[in-house]
């Protein structure tokens, strides 16, 4: 015989009309319900109303709907988190999840709706990787309604996003590099250019990068703001992580390119005085203010590639190169990894798998020589 449940352990039975119902029983000798169209639902409910009240948390309700718990989360979770981060966390449930889920019941939201919800998008044409997004931000959202006991199980958790092609790198060659760098000079944003290669910093680090971030005499810089565009315009905030902020080597090339600069902008500030607005950044624009990244690209980077003739790459691809080169001169994966500020090595071992081949011919050569003698 099966075992009865204890007195507070709650109850499910089928009603005559052939729904479902649990229920659990409150302090004080009041009892809770929780209706729905499946023994399975109805468990799902009563395990949630369970843990509430062992937590001391409000039971789960019915009327709490998808779109106001998203609404109410957000506003919850803004001061933990970046305020361009926020954004797009906002954004992305607007857009695209509140309007397809957000009249559903939060107990009763299931993975088929979530999968629905990740196919309609990509039948619309947005791109997977934004669907991967959207999944991050709602599996973030439903993650702690399960850790209040909103609900029983985080149903986002069961569901499967769609896979994003992995986008080509397009490193530049040694040869090429050396010929963007000839193109580049005398450029006003030469110096940056050389510290792109060189070091393999991010757009938005190098133009928050600030004169007092920079040691010359030590050839060292230290990583402490990205620039962003925020609600408010252009403005200096920290990295993301704590690899991120970092400190770098910077090569006797780079140390020359910023001495260079530094002297030119030493000769423009002089010229404006008073209209020169004094950031302290290390790339500004002709008054001293934050560049705009566009502007940067559109101005200088583009024609730039259009000089040297190399087809138009982005930006980041000097990222890229810069880790290239230096794998395939032989530096260690671990020392490329710090240098670019990645989590971890296994990060960098996987976005430059490309380089690996060449890596492991290396190796077999320099092994055979050593055991001929």
């Amino acid at each position: 015989m099966p075992k009865r449940r204890a007195n507070h352990e709650g109850t499910i039975y089928k009603r005559q009309d052939g729904r479902w119902v649990s229920s659990v029983t409150l302090p004080g000798g009041k009892r809770k319900s929780f209706y729905g169209q499946t023994r399975q639902e109805v468990a799902q409910k009563l395990t949630a109303g369970l843990k509430a009240r062992l937590d001391g948390m409000p039971l789960p309700s019915d009327q709490l709907k998808v779109g106001r718990y998203l609404h109410e989360w957000l506003q919850n979770a803004q001061p933990s988190i970046r305020p361009s981060t926020w954004r797009r966390y906002e954004q992305l449930l607007r857009l695209y999840a509140i309007p397809t889920l957000g009249t559903l019941s939060l107990t009763r939201l299931e993975p088929r709706h979530v999968q629905r919800l990740y196919a309609d998008c990509l039948t619309q044409g947005l791109a997977p990787a934004t669907v991967r997004q959207l999944h991050a931000v709602l599996r973030r959202a439903l993650g702690q309604a399960t850790k209040w006991g909103t609900v029983a199980r985080n149903v986002v958790a069961l569901v499967s996003p769609p896979r994003v092609k992995r986008h080509e790198i397009q490193p530049l060659s040694a040869t090429q590099a050396r010929t963007f760098l000839d193109a580049a000079q005398g450029d006003r944003f030469e110096a940056l250019y050389v510290l792109a290669l060189t070091t393999g910093m991010r757009l938005g680090e190098l133009l928050g990068l600030q004169w007092q971030d920079i040691d010359l005499a030590a050839e060292m810089l230290q990583v402490r703001h990205t620039l962003l565009r925020l609600r408010d315009g252009l403005q200096l905030r920290e990295p993301k992580t704590a690899r991120s902020r970092r400190r770098i080597a910077l090569a006797p090339s780079a140390v020359d390119a910023l001495r260079h600069h530094r002297s030119r902008q030493a000769a423009i500030r002089l010229q404006l005085g008073p209209v020169w607005e004094d950031h302290d950044l290390v790339f500004a624009n002709e008054i001293g203010k934050p560049v705009e990244a566009g502007n940067l690209l559109r101005r200088s980077f583009w024609p730039l590639l259009d000089k040297a003739e190399i087809s138009h790459i982005r930006f980041h691809d000097l990222r890229h190169t810069a880790a290239t080169l230096l794998l395939q001169q032989g530096v260690h994966p671990k020392v490329v990894s710090e240098l670019l500020g990645h989590s971890s090595i296994g990060l960098t071992l996987d976005i430059y798998s490309h380089v690996i081949p060449d890596m492991q011919q290396q190796a077999v050569a320099a092994i055979h020589t050593l055991l001929r003698g």
